[in-house]
């Protein structure tokens, strides 16, 4: 049920692609003419209007109707009519706005409608595009600050993520290079909790997914209905995902507890069944932090492989959605501590802790890394993440075998979640 319902769920991608445009436009002033084109592009007006002309007049927010409108061509171009037909009120007043502000050229803002003008008063680039629709001069409507600010992150959102991709497509090869001469470490024992497939698919399907995502869910709704009760969204969304996301774990760790209980004590490793050798840090922090980077080219490469041959498949997690589009410092607290902490601890000693070792102690360590990355992937209940979200499993089942610990694994994939939650707030 939630795989076929990943189809309905909209893919994030046109919002970030969007968010990007938009960031363009503000940052363009800033950026130096020979980084133009790496940064903002050659025109980033006109690649911001193909991209909201894009979008269906019905699905359009009021906020991307008076951008559009803002952003046609204006003068003699323009002419008497914009070229497309708007519905909305306060729309209609702005282009009444634009058509008779051929007498306020250089004036600034002269506008009819007090809505409009609350909205251009918050919004910087509406600011901006109505500015110069309306005639202003580039002295009045272009806030140098904003510029540089926006230049900075997209500055940061593109070149920390490539730099990161050549250092691990190094790691990467260095890695393969070590292979195939037969000079790389040798994995470390992997101890398996005497656990059946049968108490596997107990563990992931009966807790994990059963209870954890589809009964218990039902349960707490109510719950968390009554806790948010008087908060607004975004503040509201982000409590209800950090409960519900609490609700999913309860039933699958009750389970895994009552598993572990059952087992003779005296069979218990001195590292204790998941092995977490939580010291030292430092190397199991060097340790995820090499795994981090040598799955990011093959988990991007999976990816663009699957948008070059399917396309946007949707389905994206809605959290990134969430963290895309919030403000509320305290909402996004709330959203890094469900995706950041709660969300590798919890998987973590799920997929690479338990379901690993036993998938391996079965099917070997080659079946093992890929049916427990399978299950990760499936589990997430997005089937247009899944090919990268497997290759993911994979990164982190390898890193597993190699490190013989757990806690590098937790921190690989913190890591990984953290950095998609910075650059979608560089982004945001």
């Amino acid at each position: 049920m939630g795989l076929a319902d990943s189809f309905n769920r909209p893919s994030v991608t046109p919002a970030l692609s969007l968010q990007q445009q938009e960031m363009a436009l503000l940052a363009e002033p800033a950026v130096p003419e020979k980084f133009r084109s790496l940064l903002v592009g050659q025109d980033p007006k006109a690649s911001l209007m193909e991209a909201l002309r894009e979008i269906p007049l019905d699905q359009m927010t009021e906020r991307q109707r008076l951008l559009l409108a803002g952003l046609q061509p204006s003068g003699a171009e323009r002419g008497t009519v914009l070229a497309e037909p708007f519905e909305a009120p306060a729309l209609r007043a702005l282009q009444d706005a634009l058509l008779s502000s051929s007498a306020e050229q250089g004036k600034g803002l002269v506008l009819a409608d007090q809505q409009i003008l609350q909205s251009l008063a918050v919004d910087p680039l509406l600011n901006q595009v109505g500015c110069f629709a309306l005639g202003g001069a580039a002295d009045v409507c272009l806030n140098s600050n904003i510029a540089s600010s926006m230049a900075l992150r997209l500055a940061l959102s593109e070149t920390l993520p490539a730099v990161a991709l050549l250092l691990g497509l190094g790691l990467l090869l260095y890695q393969l290079w070590r292979w195939f001469r037969k000079t790389e470490d040798p994995w470390q024992p992997l101890v398996a909790i005497p656990l059946s497939i049968t108490d596997m698919v107990i563990l992931v399907a009966g807790g994990f997914v059963v209870l954890g995502e589809v009964m218990l869910p039902l349960v707490v709704a109510p719950l968390s209905a009554a806790l948010t009760k008087g908060l607004v969204s975004p503040l509201s969304d982000a409590v209800t995902v950090l409960i519900g996301y609490c609700a999913l774990a309860i039933a699958p760790l009750l389970i895994l507890r009552q598993q572990l209980q059952g087992l003779d004590k005296t069979q218990r490793p001195l590292q204790g069944w998941l092995q977490w050798r939580l010291r030292p840090w430092l190397s199991a922090l060097c340790q995820g932090g090499r795994g981090w980077l040598m799955v990011m080219p093959p988990v991007l490469l999976t990816g663009w492989l699957m948008g070059l041959l399917l396309g946007d498949q949707g389905g994206s997690n809605p959290l990134l959605e969430m963290v895309l589009r919030s403000k509320d410092p305290l909402a996004l607290l709330l959203l890094a501590t469900t995706a950041v902490v709660l969300a590798p601890l919890f998987e973590e000693v799920v997929f690479r802790g338990v379901l690993l070792p036993v998938l391996a102690s079965s099917l070997g360590r080659a079946w093992g890394v890929f049916a427990s990355a399978l299950v990760f992937g499936v589990a997430h209940l997005s089937v247009g993440e899944l090919p990268p979200l497997v290759v993911l499993g994979i990164g982190l089942g390898l890193l597993r075998l190699s490190s013989g610990r757990l806690l590098p694994c937790v921190l690989m994939h913190a890591l990984w979640n953290g950095v998609t939650f910075a650059n979608l707030l560089l982004l945001a």
